[in-house]
């Protein structure tokens, strides 16, 4: 256990440079658990971390103490000052881990029901999605070239651990993944006739979320196999994206049961 109490420490420079740049992140292979909670889903599912920080404060908290006794991670203890310019959250819980970024930019040998993503550009709109896609058994989620980054600070926290379970592919050619799925591809669009409700979701199927504004391209909807719609009765234009992914995903899970 090594305490760093100075800001000129080599060490604390390095971390802070992941904390305030992607391209440091990127460079470096690594994404920041910020939490108990995070760290704790990430050792349930995935094992050690490259690195734990805890703060001088945080160390003594029976929770971060529990997390300790479980990891066999490096270990810092950086004094509160220095942790808090660490910490992206505004009260910080008082640990955060290093783990390496998977980097998945490639298509799996085996697809499955999934989730086209394309350029969604709300951090917390990301993170909603992988909750929900968690939460309904779909584990297969491919982001198109000019989607958030999956792995920033801010999809993390809003996806509350759901990365830990789900294969996310970033960089994905969607047009040709849709060309190439073995079941139905199915894109949400406003105009849509057919009904989510309607539609038969219990086969292989590839739901498809465009960006926040855009919606999907035309391009991408030429390549589905069907577009569907939610009915809105109220007068409101339409669904916030990340709440359009959850109705979706939990239709198909009350037709399945």
């Amino acid at each position: 256990m090594k305490h760093i109490t100075s800001a000129d420490n080599p060490q604390f420079k390095s971390l802070l440079k992941l904390v305030e740049s992607s391209r440091e992140r990127r460079l470096a292979g690594l994404s920041l658990l910020d939490g108990v909670h995070l760290v704790q889903a990430y050792l349930q599912q995935c094992g050690a971390p490259e690195l734990i920080i805890v703060s001088q404060s945080g160390a003594d908290k029976p929770e971060i103490k529990t997390l300790l006794h479980r990891s066999v991670a490096a270990l810092l203890v950086f004094s509160d000052a220095l942790f808090k310019q660490l910490s992206s959250v505004a009260t910080p819980t008082g640990i955060i881990a290093a783990v390496k970024t998977p980097r998945r930019e490639t298509l799996p040998a085996k697809l499955d029901t999934c989730v086209m993503l394309e350029d969604i550009q709300d951090p917390g709109n990301l993170g909603s999605i992988l909750r929900s896609c968690a939460a309904a058994g779909v584990k297969q989620i491919f982001l198109s070239p000019h989607a958030v980054n999956a792995w920033s600070p801010r999809v993390l926290r809003a996806a509350m651990g759901a990365h830990f379970s789900l294969e996310i592919h970033e960089r994905i050619d969607l047009i040709a993944l849709a060309r190439a799925f073995p079941g139905r591809v199915l894109a949400t669009h406003l105009g849509a006739r057919q009904s989510v409700f309607s539609s038969d979701l219990t086969g292989t199927v590839a739901f498809v979320f465009g960006n926040e504004g855009a919606g999907v391209s035309e391009a991408l909807l030429h390549c589905a196999h069907e577009s569907i719609a939610i009915p809105i009765r109220a007068a409101t234009e339409s669904l916030n994206v990340a709440a359009a992914a959850a109705v979706c995903l939990f239709e198909r899970v009350r037709q399945l049961q």
